[in-house]
């Protein structure tokens, strides 16, 4: 099926939770943007979505879905051990591609889709969308002017509770061949993606991951140290094992500090010296939305989208330090 349009035309593989919830909306909410094709395995779930958006293609097959499809631009919302794999086979099309975080289960698995992606005229992101908050945006300015003064210590942390039934949708998370492990790989993956932007690649890691509460393969728990560049620490706490839901991240400087909550609506603090202020930072309603905005606005303008195939493969080489360290009980180089 053809389209005459100068808009961005997109095919979403991938029917389940995160699409719903979140991506359809956005890929035909933005600007010159479509959702025109949604592939599925399960053809109730892809026809679902696809009457719910209007989308005239309904595919269970990702190949003939690539062959056969208008569109240009293909959003990869399938379980992480198939993003890298169908991210390349999308370039290999000739379509731009964003795909889901993380980019693989490792950095190798990562840099199949890195691979395909260079020297393409194409672009190419994957869905850190938090790079793209007013609160990430906030904080890079405020280290980049030197406000909070020499950094000292960096503090994150997620806590809530996952324990989904074995026939469920989301199951595949707690399977480590499908996910590449637990929390860390599933919402550390995005702290990991914050603290590389704005302070760059740690150097070191010494970790400790656990399995203590649930009855799954991957670990509900982790504890990890960092050695950021300048040889501060930043230290993080990962749990799917508590109903006492906590998330925060926390900038200490000889100066000042910032602190805030990566997704929900509490206000963002910035202190410095006897001065606290609460700023208004909010997300956006869809967290997806500035992330899709810059990924139509990049291949319309013939630009790198703001989070690359790349750097997001930096998140997969600090993961990969961190279950190293974390199996061998000793500091690893990253």
């Amino acid at each position: 099926m053809s389209y005459n349009s100068r808009e961005v035309l997109w095919l979403l593989v991938g029917a389940g939770d995160i699409a719903r919830k979140r991506v359809a909306h956005c890929l035909n909410a933005v600007p010159r943007c479509r959702l025109v094709a949604v592939c599925d395995p399960d053809r109730e779930r892809a026809e679902s979505v696809a009457q719910l958006f209007g989308c005239p293609e309904v595919y269970t097959d990702y190949g003939s879905a690539l062959a056969n499809t208008g569109a240009n631009a293909v959003y990869v919302a399938t379980p992480a051990y198939l993003h890298a794999g169908q991210a390349a086979l999308a370039l290999e099309a000739g379509k731009h591609v964003l795909v889901e975080k993380p980019l693989g289960v490792d950095e190798a698995d990562a840099g199949i889709a890195v691979t395909a992606a260079a020297g393409k005229k194409l672009r190419a992101g994957c869905a850190y969308f938090r790079r793209f908050s007013a609160r990430y945006r906030h904080l890079k300015s405020v280290l980049e002017n030197g406000d909070l003064g020499r950094i000292v210590l960096v503090r994150m942390s997620y806590v809530s509770w996952f324990n989904p039934d074995s026939g469920e949708g989301r199951s595949w998370r707690v399977r480590k061949a499908c996910s590449g492990g637990g929390p860390l790989a599933d919402m550390g993956s995005h702290m990991f993606d914050l603290l590389i932007g704005l302070f760059g690649l740690p150097s070191h890691v010494f970790a400790r991951a656990q399995t203590l509460v649930q009855p799954y393969e991957v670990e509900d728990s982790a504890s990890v140290m960092l050695r950021l560049e300048n040889g501060s620490i930043a230290t993080g706490s990962f749990h799917w094992n508590s109903r006492a839901w906590s998330h925060r991240l926390e900038v200490i400087g000889t100066q000042g500090k910032v602190v805030w909550d990566p997704f929900d609506g509490n206000p963002v603090w910035l202190s410095t010296g006897s001065d606290a202020r609460e700023l208004d930072l909010p997300n956006a309603g869809n967290v997806h939305m500035p992330l899709v905005e810059d990924f139509a606005q990049a291949v319309l303008d013939g630009r790198d989208p703001g989070a690359t195939l790349s750097e997001a493969a930096k998140t997969n080489r600090l993961l990969d330090a961190v279950y190293r360290s974390a199996t061998s009980g000793a500091e690893v180089a990253v």
